[in-house]
């Protein structure tokens, strides 16, 4: 029995404590980690600088409140505007917050043109959040359903694919903003080509819209540059963060450049909570070691380690349909559901996700080494191929 909500199905296994991409649980049982809490603990459990800086800023101060001056807060938000090309910063708890405070900013831009009813182009298959709003931005039926009346002022058109958005352009005046993911985690690991990214920006420039980039789960370092849009050589007018950000303690972020750093004046946006000065220390420890450490070269390096294993484990086998992605964000696609690769995987000692039904999504911390890189898909190819030699049974959520 639990006091819990019934919000979430939890898998079977309690874990007590971790070290570096391990975590043992309270029976004693080791477990190889791909999964990071979500693509989450940029520098595995218990990194040693990470915990002493953490602890130390516990015993200093952790909560004052944003009507003050906030030291912390202010070498963060510093630091981000630095390696991101951004101009400044807002600082909230939360991947979905970032995500309002976007949506929020765009519709002020477009009130602030004139615009009775702006909207903000979304792709199919998106993943934003569950507020309302993010959750209307949102690309999944399955997570929508029973929330409605959602929140209008999005229009949806398929991820990729420019034609539908220069279409929209030609029909919709209402139109302020696009949000997009530059790789779809909850999606599938899908990876929108540099060519794509490139193309909003410019059609963004010419309609005068925010070029909206949701880096959430992809930025801080996973694909090798600190961002996905560093590896297309463009900057959004708009970007959000979470997720790696704080190494595992909640921290979001919007950052804005441009027309779009202008737009929030004091009233328009605020949190109790974020900016605080445990969460902001830990992020600017997160970026410090992730420099120190060269571990966003070490995610490029170990990405293609996994996806090089990946593909010479199944290359030409029946049943995958593709191993994609950039850095340690990684996707495996089969031909069928496979959720109970989870649950399967706990028994060798392993933990990786199954996302959008039928791809496996590899996410470990950006400290993996190269025997452990190898010893994800060690350890997961005979789960996958049991699976796979198993009869297809067709459904409709099933792709390919």
């Amino acid at each position: 029995m639990t006091s819990l909500m019934n919000t979430v199905t939890r898998l079977p296994v309690r874990f007590t404590h971790g070290e570096g991409v391990w975590l043992w649980d309270d029976k004693g049982k080791k477990y190889l980690d791909g999964f990071a809490g979500i693509a989450v603990n940029t520098l595995g459990h218990s990194h040693p600088r990470f915990t002493k800086i953490l602890q130390d800023q516990v015993a200093r101060l952790i909560h004052v409140s944003n009507y003050f001056q906030i030291g912390e807060l202010e070498k963060i938000a510093d630091k981000v505007v630095s390696i991101s090309g951004m101009e400044n910063a807002f600082f909230c708890n939360s991947g979905c917050e970032a995500n309002e405070a976007a949506i929020k900013l765009a519709r002020l831009y477009g009130h602030q043109k004139g615009i009775d009813n702006p909207a903000i182009i979304v792709m199919e298959n998106a993943f934003h959040g569950r507020t309302l709003a993010t959750l209307s931005a949102t690309g999944n039926r399955k997570a929508q359903a029973g929330f409605e009346p959602l929140v209008t002022g999005f229009v949806r058109v398929p991820f990729n694919d420019i034609a539908s958005v220069r279409q929209v352009a030609a029909n919709n005046r209402n139109v302020v903003a696009v949000l997009v993911e530059p790789i779809q985690g909850e999606g599938g690991i899908n990876v929108g080509t540099m060519e794509y990214l490139r193309t909003l920006r410019d059609i963004c420039n010419q309609q005068n819209w925010l070029f909206m980039l949701d880096e959430v789960q992809c930025g801080i370092g996973r694909t090798g540059p600190w961002f996905v849009y560093q590896h297309a050589n463009v900057l959004p007018d708009v970007l959000t963060l979470a997720k790696g950000l704080g190494g595992g303690v909640p921290i979001g972020a919007c950052l804005a450049r441009g027309v779009a750093a202008q737009v929030f004046k004091p009233g328009n946006h605020g949190t109790t909570f974020g900016g605080n000065p445990l969460a902001c220390a830990a992020a600017l420890a997160v970026l410090e070691i992730v420099e120190d450490e060269k571990l966003r070269e070490n995610a490029d390096a170990m990405g293609k380690v996994i996806r090089e294993a990946l593909a010479k484990e199944f290359g030409g086998v029946k049943g995958v349909v593709e191993i994609r992605g950039h850095g340690l964000m990684i996707g495996m696609e089969l031909d069928r559901p496979c959720y109970e690769l989870m649950a399967q995987a706990l028994d060798v000692g392993l933990l990786i996700n199954v996302t959008a039904d039928n791809v496996v999504r590899i996410v470990p911390s950006l400290i993996i080494t190269e025997s452990e890189a190898r010893e994800i898909v060690t350890r997961l190819a005979p789960l996958v191929h049991a699976i796979l030699a198993k009869p297809r049974v067709e459904t409709k959520s099933a792709k390919g």
